[in-house]
């Protein structure tokens, strides 16, 4: 709602100075930048979510979860391949380390063999899905020992995953 003020603010003001139009720029920085965090924040609670089902649907099985479930966990394998971001986030999702590009590449392979042959050059193309994930705050980049890059799905801590479901079980 502080967005639309800002921009009918934007509007309203007379063009006789900047300082009002600052002021407006300096508030939207300031909603965009909270924005961002809370969309970080976010997605960093979708990937616990995701890993603690994906966890659960190893253990007990797929069928334990429902159709939609299966969908929005990324592990329902319908007549269409899921989509390369997709497939590169569940890979990054269910290997609980850091990954490189290669690693990432193999899991496709292994998982829908015929979606890396779509590409001129898999790596690099890995490689953009994997940084645009680190920009959605879903993927955090690392330097492994040996001095090549990974890249490791960003997830909750164990404590704050035990501190939200305890909450969540207390609402209900």
């Amino acid at each position: 709602m502080q967005s639309e003020q800002s921009t009918v603010d934007a509007r309203t003001i007379p063009n006789n100075g900047t300082g009002h139009v600052e002021q407006v720029v300096r508030q939207a920085h300031q909603e965009l930048r909270q924005l961002l965090l809370q969309r970080a924040d976010v997605m960093r609670r979708i990937g616990t979510i995701k890993q603690t089902i994906a966890g659960l649907a190893n253990l007990f099985g797929d069928e334990v979860l429902s159709d939609e479930l299966l969908e929005l966990v990324d592990r329902k394998s319908g007549g269409r391949q899921p989509g390369f971001t997709k497939a590169c986030r569940m890979v990054l999702m269910e290997a609980n380390r850091a990954l490189t590009a290669r690693d990432v590449c193999d899991g496709i392979q292994e998982r829908v063999s015929s979606m890396l042959s779509r590409h001129k050059d898999p790596m690099a193309s890995v490689t953009t899905v994997l940084n645009r994930l680190v920009a959605y705050g879903e993927a955090t980049p690392v330097v492994l020992e040996n001095g090549r890059r990974a890249w490791k799905w960003v997830a909750d801590t164990e404590s704050e995953t035990k501190s939200h479901l305890e909450s969540s079980i207390a609402a209900n």
